[in-house]
């Protein structure tokens, strides 16, 4: 749009900048959230009531596996090209291990049955997080866990900061569905399976 608005020198703004000064000044005005009342951990909470699913990241780093659990996974981000993201809190020791390493990254739907292994990446123990686990390496470093529903093998196609995370947006490069194998979800803090609903209810 090229329409301009006359100032009161004569020259003209467009209607571009002029939306883009309004919309700076309006975010100047703006409260912080903190400042507003929410609690943290009220805001925690609320956020918990969205069951969410729950995955793996994963690459080989220096000859070993390294990963991460994540329930901040995200489909159908874009079909073309196909992208999903994750988001990655700032504190995590672990991503930048991932991030630097240069390699494809695996990512792995929990599944049933896979909620201690899911705990056991997740722990403390960096040494021994994949110890006696069965995974799958791929040519470009990606590591995947086997018997998982759905593995994606991907690379990083963007990175956003936002607030307290990094919302990492990956490529798809392949993927793998296993029908026999049904997803978990993370729901108030707990994993909890999926079902169908009673016709009745």
């Amino acid at each position: 749009m090229s329409t301009a608005l006359a100032t009161d020198e004569s020259h003209p703004i467009t209607v571009e900048a002029a939306v883009h000064h309004t919309t700076a000044d309006a975010a100047a005005r703006r409260v912080p959230t903190s400042l507003v009342g929410i609690d943290p951990l009220e805001l925690r909470e609320a956020f918990g009531h969205f069951p969410q699913g729950v995955v793996v990241v994963a690459a080989e780093v220096d000859g070993r596996p390294e990963g991460l659990v994540a329930s901040t996974f995200t489909v159908g981000v874009s079909l073309e090209p196909p992208l999903v993201t994750v988001a990655v809190q700032h504190s995590s020791t672990t991503w930048p291990k991932l991030a630097g390493a240069g390699a494809e990254l695996g990512i792995s739907l929990v599944g049933h049955g896979q909620s201690a292994l899911c705990r056991k990446i997740a722990s403390k123990d960096r040494e021994n997080r994949f110890t006696g686990l069965r995974v799958t390496t791929g040519e470009g470093g990606a590591v995947t866990l086997d018997g998982a529903p759905v593995t994606f093998t991907t690379r990083i196609h963007d990175q956003v900061r936002a607030g307290d995370h990094d919302i990492i947006v990956l490529e798809l490069l392949d993927l793998a569905v296993e029908d026999r194998s049904q997803a978990l979800v993370f729901h108030q803090s707990e994993f909890k399976a999926l079902g169908p609903l009673d016709a009745d209810a």
